[in-house]
Order: structure tokens, then sequence, then C-alpha cells
């Protein structure tokens, strides 16, 4: 049997309309027909979910109360928090980049990357292969042109270039892949956490990156890839949720281990600050929803 989407598309007026049917205050329909065509109905739903009654609920389809407004004011704290969060992966994925290349490179030359001996799994190595081929092919950056005008062997850069280059999903799936834990281990060290550790948050910290690049909603996102939570040094143990292990997963635990990153390798960096300050700015105070425990500010790497 098929089945046919029959929804039509709505004009901004009947947008508010359909809004105030299921009951939610509109007060000012000009300033919510710009958010409307601005931002649109379907990037805001994601908002107003929020304030919604169950689905099994008879009766209006949102909360008592609910105001147009504070679905907006939602919407920008999760799009400052987007931003500052931002940063925070910033300073993960550049001090990855930075010492992948330089652990590489001391192998033994700027090409000993390229070793299928060096990887687990050699599915996975040709198929990485294979993909930074293609993209050294049709790069635009200046340092990759070069290297293709100037050499022709080896066809690939060396590793200093290509870790500049290549996405960070894509720089994850090489770390990731490496057969010598203690060559992971060196690569991890300058990041203040073991590989062990610091893996599966290159993964987590990927998904936030690319929620965050896309204009996603992030502050109530449940992740189904959860950082695997360090027991060292204490003061990061003693800030994590550790009940909080399961998927999905809330964003506390990865913001600690985000932080943790941070102070590590931009002890000057203000990111703790900012993003503590941020949360304390949450339109309606429901930081259980992003996973804060309700002593997160005593914790030592928030105090």
């Amino acid at each position: 049997m098929t089945r046919s989407y029959a929804k039509a598309a709505l004009t901004l007026p009947e947008q508010i309309g359909h809004l105030r049917a299921k009951g939610m205050r509109v007060d000012d329909e000009a300033a919510a027909a710009f958010w409307l065509r601005h931002v649109s109905y379907y990037r805001l739903s994601a908002y107003w979910l929020y304030f919604e009654h169950p689905k099994e609920q008879l009766g209006p389809r949102f909360r008592d109360g609910t105001r147009f407004e504070d679905v907006t004011a939602l919407y920008d704290f999760d799009r400052l928090l987007r931003r500052l969060v931002m940063r925070g992966t910033e300073h993960v994925e550049v001090a990855l980049r930075g010492s992948w290349a330089y652990q590489l490179g001391q192998l033994g030359g700027g090409h000993a990357y390229l070793n299928a001996s060096l990887y687990s799994k050699r599915d996975e190595f040709h198929s990485s292969l294979a993909k930074l081929a293609a993209e050294v092919g049709v790069s635009r950056e200046t340092y990759i042109k070069h290297y293709r005008d100037r050499y022709d062997d080896p066809a690939l850069p060396p590793v200093w270039m290509v870790a500049e280059m290549m996405s960070f999903g894509h720089l994850s799936r090489w770390y990731s892949n490496l057969a010598d834990r203690s060559l992971r281990n060196r690569i991890a060290q300058p990041l203040g956490l073991p590989e062990t550790v610091l893996v599966p948050l290159i993964r987590h910290v990927t998904d936030v990156r690319n929620i965050c690049a896309h204009h996603g909603r992030l502050w109530n996102r449940g992740f189904l890839a959860p950082p695997k939570l360090g027991d060292k040094p204490e003061a990061l143990r003693q800030s994590l949720d550790q009940a909080a292990r399961q998927a999905p997963a809330k964003l506390y635990n990865g913001l600690t281990m985000i932080g943790h990153v941070v102070r590590t390798v931009a002890p000057a960096s203000t990111w703790w600050a900012d993003i503590a300050a941020h949360v304390q700015t949450h339109p309606t105070g429901d930081l259980a929803a992003m996973g804060f425990p309700a002593d997160w500010q005593a914790r030592p790497l928030w105090h």
C-alpha cells in the first residue's frame, strides 16, 4: 500500500493560526512572521517540541502559558551555545591534527603514514586512502596545489599537509585505525587523555561539531555515541556525571571532556567561564535536560 505525504504548505498567517489553534500564545504577529520567514517553521519546531504535552495526552498541544517568545528565546540560547561549543571543539581538533602529524612524521618521514602495516583494518585504510587521494586531486589549497605541481612521487603530500586539509571525521578514522596502541597514546598524550578515552571522545566531538556546523539543535540532544568518561586526573573524574554513561547521552559530560582538553592545550582560554556563564542564562532553567547535575557548579573543573 502506497503511503503518500499530503500535508499542505502553509502561508505565514496560516502557520501562526495553526500554532494558536494548538495552544501557543502569539502576541506579536509581525515578529512571529519574521521568525517564521527567516528561520522557518520546521527549524523552530525542534524547539517548541520542548513545550509540548506528551503525544498521547488529549487536549491542547502546548503546555499552558507557552508563548512564541519562549520558543525563540530557547532558539537564541542554543544558537549562542553552538558558537561556544565550536570554540571548544576547535581546540580539540587542532591539537589532534598537530599531534597526529608530528608522531606519524617521526616514524620515518612525511610519508610514513602511507604504510599499510600501521593500520589494524586494511580495508578501512584503503578506503581512507582512496578518499584522501580524491580530495588531494581536487583541492584548491595553495600548499596542496604547490605539491601537485612540483612533485610526482609520492603522489600524496606529506602527513603535515594532509593533516590540515582532511575533514575532522576523516582524521578520526585515520587515528583510530592505527594498530599500535603506544603510537595512539603518544598522539593522545598532548591532549591530556589516554587513547582509550580519546578515540571515543573524538567520535563524539565529530558528532557535536557536525550538529554545530549544520546549525542543528544541540542543547538537549541525546547522543548515541557518548564519550568514554575519563578517570584521570581526579578533578576530571569528580567533575563528570559518572552515572550517565549510557546512550543516549546528554551534553554535560561531553562538554566536561572537551573542557578538559581545552584546559590542557589552551590553559589561557576563557572557554570554561564562558560556557558556565552562558548555561546560567538558559531561558527555562532546565539544565537537567542538558545532563547537568544539580551540583555542577561545585564540581572541580566548573568551580
